[in-house]
């Protein structure tokens, strides 16, 4: 770039930050900025067009269209040269814009006149805000010099826009950060929650975007950058035994050490950007860019930079995570993502937790189940819309968040919690009264569990065991492999807490979404049918070797209860017994006391099982069925696909009909069976399931009141009685025909 132009810049970011520093209000403001840049830029014509909402931009402020225009011309994403530019966040210049592709005639606005078009968005870090155009009557393109000084005022606008800079009397748009906001998302733990909003990370605000000096400017971003290069030659030097930590941290010193990116960085800083603000022009390149990219290997890359931009900010800001901000008494997590490890050390101090990214089926979510806290994943771009100190709503049964909620919204909710408060008081009166239903069948109600802070709910909620403990989290939150003492340890735990109640513990589920931090992660194109479970246990038999002789000693004379995840045929299970066997024999050897009984059981999963040899299920101590993964596969439809997840009912008949199936061949060979997953502690489905011969369920502690409460209500021969004759006139699902007959009790 010229050196006159960037003096040029300059000036005119310096008269921008004048205009901006009256007692103006927003549109006033705006109308300066129009006026400001058509005369800099030698045009006609200058307009700012803003975001409504996420699908519709409006005109709202010019200088040389027609002001009767402004607040009433809109268009939607995509549509018209304006249209364009924010929906694919790239500069449209031409020298003809009617016509160029894609124009839109506005007679309105007057525009028609105008040869020239420059549009550039006006985003920050990856969100589009909305799009700044110049226009002329002159047929010509805009040169390379004006592009760049364009975009650097749209980086300002953005700033200012984050500022609140155009709010008040006559304002072009609301202020940001102050207005309600629903997020719909994917329930990954059920439940509701009120608090306040505490980011895992918060979001760095810029607030000095235009500098005078570019030296000093130039001298901090230098400064900055030296530190965050020794911080990452830290980080380097301490994952020497980690080969895949390794590479990413390199990969984040080769970003480090990027001549062209500091290059860039010190061009921004010479057009009258401050450095703070420089880095985040090259952030929300680098965001765009991904955005738009197809290839995983780009996108991973330049996540990696926009992870190292973030740590530059807050290097320059003094805006880290330590800047003394306490954590709030009812705090709801906000974050893109969160390992287990970090949010075990939050705790159960958490209200709720809000993921950007995450999955139904990541470490976090197993945690936030193990400790009982409402999860919401996939929540839109909540890390931007939230402030720490937020209020925040959320709905782990619809699966919604609601941020700033307005006092219509927070009434309604809180009456939502007071009812499920009032039912919870109701279900505390029949804890120790069985799940015995009308008919006189009664249902064992069991618990799922993961960590040690589950278990004081096994008395709390009245569960009658353990129908699942998940032995993975131990392997997760840790980044080397655990001893097998200190499981032992833990296992010993267990058992202690539990006393004479049963406990099953499931061997180490990991694969798929699950993969160890130390474990290297394979690259699979579909890993909920890849190497995971009981694939890993046999092909790395020392690893399940070592997890049976822990499971052994902590039962040190103690009856035990084993499965075993994702077995899909007879010869898997039957190589796992040899194992367990081997393991017996060689605990026997060394004297070490055995179980006084020991069960060794089976998660039945994929549907093959289902029809496996009779032998299976003469051979095996008890079978339960994983509900998740169970009904993922029998629908192919993946339970992390929201377009697919939610299309397929618990309660079709077909899906009914293969349940009976497994339960007809249990009742065969007397093998006893039970249900695990998020359907048996959803009341409707959880009485289906018993009225079809499934008299034992595994839950999250919280479900068991609500289960119980209803079974005690029905009487499961009419319930069965219900879905035959669903099932005989040929419905989809039995849903509609019991939830009237449930009705129907509720009446009574």
């Amino acid at each position: 770039m010229a050196m006159g132009f960037e003096t040029e810049s300059r000036k005119l970011l310096g008269r921008l930050r004048d205009a901006m520093a009256g007692e103006d209000a927003g549109q006033a403001r705006l109308n300066k900025i129009t006026h400001l840049i058509a005369t800099s830029m030698g045009c006609e014509v200058c307009s700012i067009y803003l975001f409504r909402d996420a699908d519709t931009l409006e005109l709202c402020a010019t200088e040389g269209l027609n002001e009767a225009a402004v607040h009433e011309t809109r268009m939607k994403l995509g549509e018209g040269l304006v249209g364009r530019v924010a929906k694919k966040r790239t500069v449209i210049n031409t020298p003809n814009a009617p016509q160029a592709p894609g124009f839109r005639f506005m007679p309105e606005t007057g525009e028609e006149i105008f040869s020239s078009f420059l549009g550039i968005p006006v985003q920050r870090i990856g969100e589009s805000l909305g799009v700044l155009v110049v226009q002329s009557k002159s047929a010509r393109e805009f040169s390379a010099d004006e592009v760049y000084a364009l975009e650097v005022v749209a980086m300002v606008l953005a700033e200012m826009t984050e500022l609140g800079a155009f709010v008040g009397e006559g304002a072009a748009m609301s202020a940001r950060h102050s207005q309600p906001v629903l997020l719909p998302g994917t329930v990954g733990q059920e439940g509701v929650a009120e608090g306040h909003v505490w980011l895992h990370e918060p979001r760095v605000v810029v607030s000095n975007p235009i500098a005078d000096d570019p030296v000093r400017e130039t001298e901090r971003l230098v400064e900055a950058v030296d530190k965050l290069r020794l911080s990452v030659d830290e980080m380097l030097s301490m994952a020497v035994a980690d080969k895949e930590q390794r590479q990413v941290i390199e990969t984040y010193r080769m970003f480090a050490n990027s001549k062209g990116w500091m290059r860039r960085m010190q061009d921004d800083i010479q057009s009258g950007l401050s450095a703070e603000a420089a880095v985040e022009k090259e952030q929300s390149v680098a965001q765009t860019r991904m955005s738009q990219s197809n290839d995983p290997y780009l996108r991973e890359r330049l996540s990696d930079l926009d992870d190292l931009s973030n740590r530059l900010l807050r290097i320059l800001t003094g805006q880290g995570s330590d800047t003394g901000a306490e954590l709030p008494v009812d705090p709801i997590l906000v974050a893109r993502n969160i390992g287990p490890a970090e949010l075990l050390e939050y705790g159960r101090s958490l209200k709720g937790i809000v993921l950007e990214n995450g999955s139904v089926g990541s470490h976090a979510a197993i945690v936030a189940r193990a400790l009982a806290i409402p999860l919401i994943v996939h929540a839109g771009r909540i890390t931007n819309d939230a402030l720490n100190g937020d209020h925040i709503m959320v709905d782990g049964e619809q699966g919604i968040v609601h941020l700033r909620p307005d006092d219509m919204v927070a009434s309604a909710f809180r009456d939502k919690i007071a009812m499920q408060a009032e039912a919870q008081e109701r279900y505390a009166s029949i804890i120790d009264q069985p799940a015995q239903s009308k008919c006189g069948t009664i249902v064992s109600l069991n618990m799922n569990a993961g960590l040690m802070a589950d278990l004081p709910s096994l008395q709390g909620s009245g569960a009658e065991g353990v129908g699942l403990f998940r032995t993975e989290l131990q392997f997760l939150v840790r980044n080397k492999m655990p001893k097998r003492s200190e499981l032992s340890a833990l296992y010993t735990r267990v058992l202690d807490a539990a006393g004479d109640k049963r406990v099953v513990f499931r061997t180490l589920d990991i694969g798929s979404d699950k993969v160890l931090p130390y474990m290297k992660p394979n690259d699979e194109p579909n890993p909920a049918l890849g190497w995971r479970a009981i694939r890993v246990g046999l092909d790395k038999p020392g690893v399940m070797q070592m997890q049976l002789q822990a499971l052994l000693r902590a039962a040190n004379g103690r009856p035990l209860s084993v499965m075993f995840p994702f077995v899909a045929q007879l010869e898997e299970f039957r190589a796992a017994r040899r194992e367990v066997d081997k393991t017996l024999a060689r605990e026997a050897k060394l004297g070490h006391k055995l179980p006084a009984t020991l069960e060794i059981g089976a998660m039945l999963e994929t549907p093959s099982l289902a029809f496996a040899p009779r032998q299976f299920f003469e051979q095996v101590d008890f079978v339960s069925i994983g509900g998740n993964d169970l009904k993922q596969f029998f629908f192919a439809a993946d339970r992390e696909n929201e377009r697919v997840r939610r299309r397929y009912d618990t309660l079709n008949v077909s899906f009914l009909t293969f349940l009976e199936g497994i339960v007809a061949r249990c009742a065969e060979t007397e093998t006893a069976l039970s249900f695990c997953g998020e359907d048996a502690g959803r009341p409707v489905e959880a009485l289906c399931f018993a009225a079809i011969g499934l008299h034992s369920l595994s839950m999250r502690p919280a479900s068991i009141g609500p289960v119980k409460s209803l079974l005690r209500r029905c009487n499961l021969d009419d319930v069965r009685a219900v879905i035959e004759k669903a099932r005989a006139r040929g419905e989809m699902s039995v849903r509609a025909d019991v939830m009237e007959y449930v009705r129907a009790q509720h009446q009574d």
